[in-house]
């Protein structure tokens, strides 16, 4: 597992080819997953949204008629198709809609403003959307529809994805929650895609191709898609599948909570195509909130917990009684950001139960490492390498060469759930490929039994409740205020989300302006897992010999703070 181990022949010749072949990783659609559930487990409950449960024959049903329906909108092989949409089941149905007639699913947080909108609608070139019916959330998005030549856009009632009676009591008493849909060829209500009974043509789709544009980037420039191809996401489920092992009884589906976003690729991969994959039963809830996560645990008996470090944060501030309704849970793994110390142990101990991190990156669908579920994780470590996968550690100065155990470099990794490659971006192909292993970003070391451990990252990514959260889209929205001459933004400790934004700015001479009425200028600008928890005016921020703006003082002055 170890970099030197490796000789050049050993090595993959190109990205995403990973190791050795395996049967356990053979190459598969993601369509597969699902054929295979209905055959095996048809009348099982595939999605519990709310109470209202989806069993998986009907949920094949749904995927056959909104793919004949994307069809007929003229959806054709190699298509982007954007899903901006909560946790529901039409983002299920949707997604695998979008697969079965050969299209590609390009992920969209739909709590993006309308510029991060806009740049990843018309880099994607998505000419249908899929929203809801939430009245900013649809406006948002029809407004960037237009504006960038979509030809389709959706909409999925929230309130007929309800049971019956809470369909009815939302109506009734969340009119304002429902937005009026355009009747105009832009807008398709969601009854009309699936209207027609019938089933789509087939058409020949590869496991080589790609299935998801899952967009990320760093802080020097805007968000880039990364290409996962069927083969990549099924690979990383199956990975899953030999991690987990004998604690999955075939006889008793799993159920899983769904509270991540599936527009995540943590969620993508550990929640619904894991889930399909096995079998199990997704829970879904449309946003995190906290009692409403006790109460679809005690009503359905929650067995596997996949959550973001938030996430167990905010479980351990619960009282004993509901704590206790825990107890069903096997089964708990963090991703997403580095999971504190305390709070791991803190769960544990609570619980009874251990929590294992994993690491990732979307360019890996995303796992890559992870922590084993059948004895004590190593403190602060990410795990050994996810089954199936290799990861290197190579030289920052000379990234050719493989660094041994205990030292420190840039983390790479090779395996079958690595991408493509970057959408209409080769030249940053060249960039994260090294003799074909996938380079992370990220500094950190293998220890003499092979578990990684992270020191530092390289980019200024700052990762707020699992989210990317980039310094340059903050740092360019204060630019906009006339008062502004300097902006700087790093990530600084949060006990709650991990990290969070926190902005530093010099201001014209002449000009008066107070932290207060800068996030309210940004408001408007900037999502709210983006908004800087605060913000400090200076005279001056520091700056390197050649006049560039320097964050390294800064994070050494916040660091000494949450430590001090």
């Amino acid at each position: 597992m170890t970099g030197p181990a490796l000789t050049t022949s050993e090595r993959p010749a190109q990205p995403g080819t990973g190791t050795a072949a395996s049967p356990a990783f053979a190459p598969r659609l993601l369509t597969n997953l699902l054929d295979h559930a209905v055959a095996t487990w048809g009348d099982r409950v595939a999605i519990d949204f709310l109470g209202r449960e989806t069993r998986y024959a009907e949920l094949a049903g749904q995927v056959a008629r909104a793919a004949r329906g994307l069809q007929d909108l003229g959806v054709q092989p190699g298509d982007r198709v954007g899903l901006c949409l909560p946790n529901t089941p039409y983002y299920i149905i949707l997604y695998f809609a979008t697969l079965r007639i050969g299209g590609i699913v390009v992920n969209l947080n739909p709590l993006y403003i309308e510029r991060e909108l806009t740049h990843l609608i018309a880099d994607s070139g998505a000419k249908v959307v899929a929203t809801c019916d939430i009245p900013d959330i649809l406006g948002r998005v029809s407004k960037v529809s237009h504006e960038t030549g979509v030809r389709h856009l959706i909409v999925c009632p929230i309130a007929g994805a309800l049971p019956p009676l809470k369909s009815m009591l939302y109506r009734l008493f969340k009119r304002r929650d429902i937005a009026s849909i355009p009747h105009d060829a832009l807008h398709v209500r969601f009854a009309k895609l699936v209207s027609r009974p019938a089933t789509p043509t087939p058409v020949t789709v590869s496991p080589g191709d790609v299935a998801v544009l899952q967009y990320t980037g760093g802080t020097t420039g805007e968000p880039k898609a990364a290409m996962l191809t069927h083969a990549n996401l099924t690979a990383n489920s199956a990975q899953m599948k030999v991690f987990v092992g004998d604690l999955a009884r075939p006889d008793e589906p799993e159920i899983t909570l769904g509270v991540l976003p599936l527009f995540h690729v943590f969620a993508l991969t550990s929640v619904l195509n894991y889930s399909i994959d096995t079998g199990a039963e997704m829970v879904l809830l449309p946003r995190f909130d906290l009692q409403q996560v006790v109460a679809a645990v005690k009503r359905t008996g929650i067995t596997q917990l996949l959550a973001v470090p938030t996430i167990y944060g905010a479980l351990n501030n619960l009282s004993d009684a509901d704590f206790a309704k825990l107890k069903t849970v096997k089964r708990s793994i963090s991703g997403g950001a580095p999971l504190p110390y305390e709070t791991r142990h803190r769960f544990e101990a609570r619980s009874g139960t251990p929590v294992v991190e994993g690491y990732g990156l979307s360019e890996a669908s995303p796992i890559i490492t992870c922590n084993p579920l059948d004895r004590p994780p190593k403190d602060n470590s990410a795990g050994p390498a996810f089954p199936g996968t290799i990861i290197e550690i190579r030289d920052l100065d000379d990234p050719t060469r493989l660094m041994p155990p205990g030292a420190r470099g840039e983390i790479c990794a090779r395996g079958p759930q690595v991408m493509k490659g970057y959408w209409h971006r080769p030249d940053a192909d060249a960039e994260v490929f090294i003799d074909g292993a996938l380079r992370t970003g990220d500094i950190g070391y293998l220890d003499e039994d092979g578990y990684l451990f992270l020191v530092d990252r390289q980019k200024d990514l700052i990762i707020c409740s699992g989210f990317n959260v980039y310094p340059r889209t903050i740092e360019e929205a204060l630019y906009e205020h006339p008062a502004v001459a300097e902006a700087v933004v790093i990530g600084v400790p949060d006990e709650y989300r991990g990290q969070a934004p926190k902005g530093f700015v010099t201001l014209a001479p002449g000009q008066v302006v107070t932290p207060d009425e800068l996030r309210a200028f940004l408001t408007d600008k900037l999502s709210k897992i983006e908004m800087p928890r605060a913000i400090e005016i200076r005279d001056t921020l520091p700056k390197t010999l050649i006049g560039k703006l320097s964050k390294k003082e800064l994070v050494a002055e916040e660091a000494a703070k949450a430590n001090g």
